[in-house]
């Protein structure tokens, strides 16, 4: 339930995040050059949003493939021994 709700989270961060991206590409119509554009966007805290939300959506995809794995094992270890 935990991951699901990070997800949820990360996806409403990221539109957030690429919602202000997209209404400040404004800015290269008005006279900024590209370079300044970035460090313009960089410096902003909406933006960060975008990196923020990404973060959360990868950790709500983690998945432990080590205790998948263990668990297989002890499956197959079960059905040896007839449990």
């Amino acid at each position: 339930m935990f991951k699901v709700l990070l997800y949820i989270f990360g996806v409403i961060l990221t539109s957030i995040g690429l919602f202000f991206i997209i209404i400040y590409l404004n800015l290269l119509t008005m006279g900024y050059s590209f370079l300044e554009f970035v460090k313009f966007i960089s410096r902003r805290g909406e933006v960060w949003l975008l990196v923020v939300g990404i973060i959360c959506i990868v950790f709500s995809l983690e998945r432990r493939i080590k205790n998948e794995l263990l668990l297989r094992h002890n499956i197959k270890l079960g059905r040896k021994q007839g449990i």
